[in-house]
Formats: structure tokens, sequence, C-alpha cells
């Protein structure tokens, strides 16, 4: 039997409905906005694998091609991996559902999202977490939601809630919010460097507008919902708690005297080999208990000292950021490069320009769009001193260069005033909390080594929540590993002195006040201005030129009706200009020309070419053409490249010429003035206009007799004319 009900949210009805579709599954939800329809499912193990000690869950989120109309492009005609939105989207639904499962409960968990049917209008992220969140709610999974979530936009100075695509293009910012009815579990946001109090004003709309959700949801659980399963949480051996912290705790107050982060982890793993060498007999195999006692410790060690004295593992306050060193052109032939490093997490950031051709080309549902800007993040094991194998790039690493290039999206400067395609890569050397904002600031540095003309500098930093209770909670500033381990939140904030460009917000709890969140977004601009000056000191300004070794790009706009001149018949004209110059030639439909070449004398030459193609040929200018076709009634010049107009026998000389291919070859210069321009656009063009002596022409002939014999010098000339007299 079908169940369905509707929330109104933004002047839209969003519908759940279950019970006819994926029905084996423990939860299944169809969520619909207009015509874009996802159906979510989930489902779980009966039983956790032994000796599990981690809660397997998998997200994943999947457009079907036939929901807009599509068939796939490439060889196979079908769905491969999984594309960057599609990863980004995982990611979106399992951060907010994650921290709601409950403790103990240890069987492998699947979610999946499906979208169906994909109008032009309502995107259908939003609506796969709201899915995600019902399918969990209706089934006997173990789940403490629901959950809502709401896209925020901001339009002709008005928050809009769950914008359409086409109002999300004239947006300030896309601000997409998850939670509770009363705490924030995820916030992901791009913005055009928008103030800490708009954001405030739009987290505050999403809250109300999640708790309406959240109201849809339990109404469709009481129709539908199945009990949950009972969760039985592992119990410890008799005293083996006790005994671990009577030969751990005393020493692992050392940690504070540790400053570097391996050597910190070095001692705990001592004191746990310790540990389990010690009470191996009494407890046999309790490895992995020991192991957990002793981080239990550690972690409850490292709250308590932050909320009861102010301070951190490596000394800090909760407002202090680490030392951080920039440097900018280390790689000779990067066309910009920068080092950052913050503490112990150390960003290499490379700028490559390219042309258009360069860009990506996402072949989206909706529509094929290209991509000029592009942030990559690299993570290596050595940046750990882990060993393992290196294969593609990860959700952790689409994820985080997601995050760094919408942070620096904003300031990044338009087509027209910056003609390249730019890259940034960001290998990370070494990592301890806070690697993806330190991709920010290495990617901010690196554009200004490389003569990118950014609108401003940009920084980021990552917070993190120690979090008891409403009356005792800190927020710390540029949080490190243990702090993000042992924490509550990691709040990300990107922006320039003016404003905020990126968030990225998760919790391990299950959410945080928005007063929480006000004084994260506080202290989040108060730790940027002091990155941001630090920053400044190493390079404050773009370099006024681009690398040597970058193609030099250049924009020309031509009228749309001189297109086919400059391209020529097959091509032959545009062809001609890059055998001849050596540039690249790129022409859109609007007239915009874009001429590239590592050599800009070459790209000069080409321009110059096209220029005078473009330009109106002038009556009464003389031109120096070329000879390119000869006909008994006269010759073609070409006066400009793909540009020709005819000289008719009666104008290539004052006298006539009887056989024209005796006295012009083609390939031959000649120099012609034009004469006429008819309605068709036809060139007429003359020769003996330009003639300044007319006694070195032909002489005139007598009974239809012409005499050929030309006169090289005045002796000549003179013998002849007394003759005639």
């Amino acid at each position: 039997m079908t169940h369905s009900v509707s929330v109104n949210v933004g002047g839209r009805d969003i519908v759940f409905e279950t019970g006819k579709f994926a029905r084996q599954a423990d939860g299944a939800v169809v969520v619909r906005c207009g015509d874009t329809i996802v159906l979510v499912t989930a489902v779980a193990a009966k039983e956790a694998v032994e000796g599990r000690d981690f809660f397997p869950l998998t997200v994943e989120y999947r457009e079907r091609t036939y929901a807009a109309g599509k068939i796939p492009g490439g060889f196979f005609k079908r769905e491969g991996r999984p594309t960057e939105r599609e990863v980004l989207i995982s990611r979106l639904i399992d951060r907010p559902i994650r921290p709601l499962f409950p403790e103990g409960f240890l069987c492998e968990t699947q979610v999946m999202a499906t979208v169906l049917s994909a109008d032009t209008e309502n995107d259908s992220d939003v609506l796969a977490v709201n899915g995600a969140s019902a399918a969990l709610v209706v089934s006997d999974i173990p789940f403490d939601g629901p959950i809502g979530a709401v896209r925020i936009g901001y339009v002709d100075d008005e928050l809009v809630v769950n914008p359409t695509f086409e109002q999300m293009e004239e947006s300030l910012f896309n601000l997409t919010v998850a939670g509770t009815e009363s705490a924030i579990t995820t916030i992901e946001a791009s913005a055009k460097e928008v103030p800490e109090e708009l954001v405030m004003r739009a987290l505050e709309l999403a809250q109300r507008q999640i708790t309406k959700i959240i109201e849809c949801q339990k109404e469709l659980a009481e129709k539908v919902g199945k009990a949950k399963r009972e969760v039985a949480k592992e119990e410890l051996p008799e005293g083996l708690e006790t005994k671990v912290r009577e030969l751990v705790e005393k020493d692992l107050w050392r940690i504070y005297e540790i400053s570097e982060k391996r050597q910190r982890r070095e001692f705990v793993d001592n004191l746990i080999q310790m540990a389990i060498e010690q009470l191996s007999e009494e407890y046999p195999e309790c490895e992995a208990k020991i192991v957990g006692v002793v981080t239990e410790i550690e972690k409850e060690m490292i709250r308590s000292r932050i909320l009861k004295e102010g301070y951190r593992v490596d000394g800090r306050g909760p407002r202090d950021i680490r030392f951080i060193t920039c440097e900018v052109g280390l790689l000779p032939r990067a066309h910009g490069s920068a080092l950052f490093t913050r503490g112990q997490t150390q960003s290499l950031c490379t700028v490559t320009l390219g042309v258009s051709e360069d860009e990506q080309i996402i072949e989206g549902l909706v529509e094929e769009t290209t991509k000029r800007f592009m942030v990559h993040y690299n993570f290596p094991p050595f940046s750990v001193g882990e060993v393992r194998p290196l294969r593609g790039p990860g959700r952790r690493e689409i994820g985080h260069g997601a995050l760094a290039e919408k942070s620096l999206f904003a300031i990044v400067p338009s087509e027209d005033e910056f003609p390249y395609t730019i890259r940034i890569v960001s290998d990370i050397l070494e990592s301890n909390g806070s690697s993806s904002m330190a991709t920010v600031c290495g990617g901010t540095l690196a554009l200004m080594d490389a003569g990118v003309p950014i609108k401003a500098p940009v920084a980021g930093v990552a917070l993190g929540l120690i979090y008891e209770d409403e009356n005792n909670w800190v927020v710390l500033s540029d949080i490190m590993g243990e702090e993000d381990h042992y924490g509550d939140m990691d709040f990300k904030v990107a922006g320039t002195r003016e404003g905020i460009t990126g968030i990225q917000v998760d919790t391990k709890i299950d959410g945080i006040p928005l007063d929480v969140v006000k004084v994260a977004l506080e202290q989040a601009k108060e730790g940027r201005l002091y990155v941001l000056d630090i920053m400044e000191r190493t390079i404050s300004q773009p370099r006024s030129n681009i690398s040597v070794y970058a193609p030099k790009v250049f924009v020309i706009h031509i009228p749309k009706d001189k297109i086919g001149e400059v391209i020529g018949p097959g091509g032959r004209v545009i062809r001609a200009i890059i055998e001849e110059t050596g540039a690249k030639i790129e022409i859109e439909d609007d007239g915009r020309v874009m001429v590239s070449s590592t050599d800009e004398s070459a790209c000069e030459s080409a321009m110059d070419r096209i220029k005078a193609i473009t330009q109106p040929v002038e009556i009464g200018r003389t031109y120096v053409g070329k000879v390119t076709r000869i006909m008994p009634f006269g010759v073609f010049v070409e006066l400009l490249p793909g540009k020709e107009g005819l000289v008719h026998v009666s104008e290539l000389d004052r006298y006539r010429i009887p056989r024209i291919e005796e006295k012009f070859k083609v390939g031959d210069e000649m120099v012609v003035k034009v004469i006429g321009v008819d309605e068709m656009g036809r060139i007429n063009l003359s020769r003996k206009a330009v003639q300044s002596n007319p006694v070195l022409g032909e002489p005139p002939s007598r009974g239809g007799r012409t005499h050929k014999r030309r006169f090289d010098n005045n002796r000549e000339r003179k013998s002849f004319d007394s003759k005639k007299k």
C-alpha cells in the first residue's frame, strides 16, 4: 500500500511517498519536487561482522541519464564510475546522517539515492538528503533522526528557500543546510564575499524550514514506520577499564609536554603496548578493548583540560593559530607556485595557465557545461607518515578540492578580464589538521605568483568544538588532528577581508545550536584576517606579468558577419594564418576571437592578420596584394587573407594587354587601388590608377598591331620619339 505526505517549502511542495518502489529494502522513500524525483533506499545487515569496532556506513548517490531524457556519451553508452558531482552529493548525504546512528550499532549499512527524473528547475541534491533521512526513519535501522535539509539563496536582496537553477545563477551565495529540529548538523556554502550577519540570517531561516520538513517525516513514520532494532552495547570485561586506567592515566598526561605530532602518537602507542603486555594473561584476546579504553582516556583528558584550563595539547589557547610561513616562486617552470605551512600542515600549490581548449567539459544531467577554473587536491600517504598504495582520487581528495575551489572561485577574474583556463594543484606534504584550508591559502599565494589578477586574497581557517552542554563549550581556532578526532565539529570558513567565500561544517554530535555557529563565524573571521596579514607580507598583490613559460592569450572581438571571412572557404584562411604565425586561434559564435601562443610576437602577427581581414575595404585606398587567379577578363588579387578583388582587363594598364597570362603570373605582387564595391560586396580594383608615369607603359597600338618592345632607358625612348616625328 502506498502512503504519502507533503510539505510546502519555498512555495513548492515536497512529497514523500513509500510503499510502491523497492519494497525489499529496509526503508525506501520517493521524494518529489516538481518533476524532479529521487528514490532513496536504506538497507542494513542483520548482524555485525565479528571483531569489527567501527560503523561501516556507505552512501551512494547516482544520476540516471534517462532522468533527463538523455543517452550517456562515450563508447559504452551506459553510466560508469561516479562523476565528481555524484561523489560530492554522496558526501553531502553522508555527513549529516552519520553522527545520528547510535553508538554500538556496527551492522554494515548502505544508503542509495537514485535520480529517476530531473527537471530544469529543482535540484535533486537537497531532495536526496531529505529522502535518506525519511528512508532511515521508516526502516527498522536504529537512527536518531529525522533530519531536514534546504538550500538558501540570496536573490534581489532577499533570502530564497530552495531556489531554482535560474535563480541560483543570480544568487549571491549557495548555502545548503541540514539539521535537526533544534541544531545544525551540516553547512555547505559558496559565496561572493558575504558578511557573517547575512549568513546567520540565512541559517535562522533554514532552521525554520528544516523543522517543517522534519514534522512531515515524522507524520510518514507514524503511518508506516517499523520498530527499531535493539542495539546491545558491548560490555568490557569486569575490572579491565580500572586496571588500564591505573597503568596509563598518570603517564598519559605527559602528552602535553610533547609538541610534535608523531612523537605524541609514538608515546601513546608505547603506553598501549605496555598495557597489552601487562594485562595479556588476565585478559587474553582483549587488545582491541584495551586500545579503546586508552583512546577514551586520551579523549577525556584532552577535552577536560580545554574546558577547565583553556589549554590545548600543544599549549595554545582556544583562539591561537599555529606558526605560519609562506613562500612563493619555488618552482621555476610552474606558472605560479607557493608553499604554505601552518604548524605541521603543509601545502605545495602550483598554478598552470592554459587556453580555452584546456577547459574541463562536464556532461551534466541537464546540460553539458565547461569549467575554466579547477582546484585538484592530493593527499599522499607520506604526508601522515604512512604507507599505502596509490590509487585515483578518493572522496576525501574530491571533497577537499571542491571546498578549496568554491572558496577561491569568487576572486577569480572573469574570462573577459583574464582569458585563461586556470588549474591549481595542491599537494599536501604534511598533514596535522586543516589541509583544505591550507590549500585555500597556498592557492591564493600561487595565483598571485602566477600573475592572475585576483579580486582579493582569500584565507581559510578550520575551527573545532568541545561541547559538554549548552553552558559548557569552547570553540577552537585552527584545530589539529587530535582536536578534530576527539572534538565535536569541523567548522571550515574561507574568505577575504570583505566577507565569506566558502563554508563547510560537519559535526560528530547530533547538531550544534545557532549561538555556537555565531561564535564560530566571528572567531573564524578573526582567524582569517590574522592569516591574511601573514600572507600579504610575502606577496601583497598579483605579479604584473605572467610567467614566460605560460601561453600568451589575447582576445579581440570581430563583427559576427566577418567570422566567415576570417575562417575562409573550408577553413582555408584561418589555417593559413595558423601555419604562417604558429599561433592558436579559436573563434566563438559571438565574434570573440582568442589568439594564443608561447611567443607573444606570433600572437601579435595573427591578430594583425585578423584585424586586417575584418577591416572594411576602403574605396580609394591602395593595397599591395598577390595575384591568385588569371582569367581572360582580368586578374584576381588577394588584398588581405580571404579578401579578393578583380582587376578587370581594362584596369590592368593604360594600354591594352592582348595576353594577360604572359604578363602576369599567379603569386606576383601587384599594387592596386580600390575603385568600387558593388551591392554584393565584390571588390573592383585598378592597377593603372596607381601607375605614376604613363610613358613607362605600353605604347599605343597602330593598325591593331601592338609594339611589344619595352623601354628600359631614356636613350632608347628618345630614339623612338624622334622616329615618330
